[in-house]
């Protein structure tokens, strides 16, 4: 596995990460957001996110599953870890790093929606539309991809490449 082609740089990145930080703000002013980092992949994005976002922020996160043992959504979803606050009556936010087929955010906002919020977002650093398989949108997207397999700020291969500061491809 080679990583072939930077295809968003960090500067890029952070850049994004503020436009995105400044919407939620006003979109939020003057509220309380509660945000849903989605383990692993979104927890470099979150991060940064919220140290941009100037409101009284609550951080949670939860880890779930629709992957088996290939790079392919099984569409099963599992909850692995579950949120450790309640969200009764709260504006709730949830951070991805991709929105790919959509499955697992579907079950999701389904999931916590039945938990009687406020207001419940969708915000992803990236999106790659032409894979959807269900009717989900984003209320905030950085960046819509063309569909290639991708590493880096979270997102990994085989756990790997986390580490990465930018958004690179992947090849075989």
């Amino acid at each position: 596995m080679n990583v072939s082609k930077v295809m968003i740089s960090k500067e890029e990145i952070e850049l994004k990460v503020k436009e995105i930080a400044s919407k939620i703000e006003k979109d939020y002013e003057g509220q309380e957001l509660f945000v849903i980092g989605v383990l692993k992949g979104a927890c470099v994005f979150v991060s940064d996110l919220i140290r941009e976002i100037n409101l009284p922020v609550t951080l949670d996160f939860m880890a779930v599953s629709s992957y088996g043992m290939s790079t392919e959504s099984s569409g099963i979803v599992r909850i692995i870890k579950d949120l450790d606050m309640d969200i009764t009556g709260m504006n709730v936010l949830i951070v991805e790093d991709i929105i790919d087929t959509g499955l697992t955010l579907n079950y999701l906002r389904e999931y916590l929606a039945a938990r009687h919020v406020k207001s419940l977002k969708i915000c992803t650093l990236l999106d790659k539309p032409q894979r959807r398989k269900c009717d989900v949108l984003a209320d905030y997207v950085g960046f819509s991809i063309e569909d290639k397999f991708i590493v880096g700020y979270g997102i990994d291969c085989k756990e790997q490449y986390r580490n990465l500061p930018y958004i690179a491809a992947v090849e075989d």
